[in-house]
């Protein structure tokens, strides 16, 4: 069986920001640049995400998947256009999802967040 690998771990919050299991390593709450125009904290998000995936020799290209939580969905062509922008074409499923977030700042605070799964196989 092969070896589960945990990255960027958080005692206070009980989690692992990166885990490498098999081909694929799976990723959480990625945020980046919290109380910023949506612009900024959805590039903010995809930083913090190549930061995570640096870790284990990837990039924003080895993402296969993504789950893109929004506080006002309406921002998804935002998203799309730094997207476009960021991953050279290659372009993860995805899904977006509205939501309320339970984060210090209230609505003025944390309004985009993503998580994705990433190939890291030979």
């Amino acid at each position: 069986m092969a070896e589960i690998e945990r990255y960027d771990i958080s005692e206070e919050w009980a989690h692992s920001g990166i885990i490498k299991a098999g081909d694929f390593c799976f990723l959480s709450y990625c945020v980046g640049n919290i109380g910023g125009t949506i612009e900024e904290q959805i590039n903010g998000a995809f930083d913090h995400m190549e930061e995570r995936l640096a870790m284990v020799g990837l990039t924003l290209e080895s993402v296969v998947q993504m789950d893109c939580l929004f506080r006002d969905v309406w921002n998804i062509p935002v998203m799309e256009k730094i997207i476009k922008e960021r991953f050279n074409g290659k372009y993860p499923v995805r899904k977006s999802i509205q939501t309320e977030f339970a984060h210090v700042g209230g609505k003025d605070g944390l309004m985009f967040q993503a998580d994705a799964v990433a190939y890291c196989g030979k």
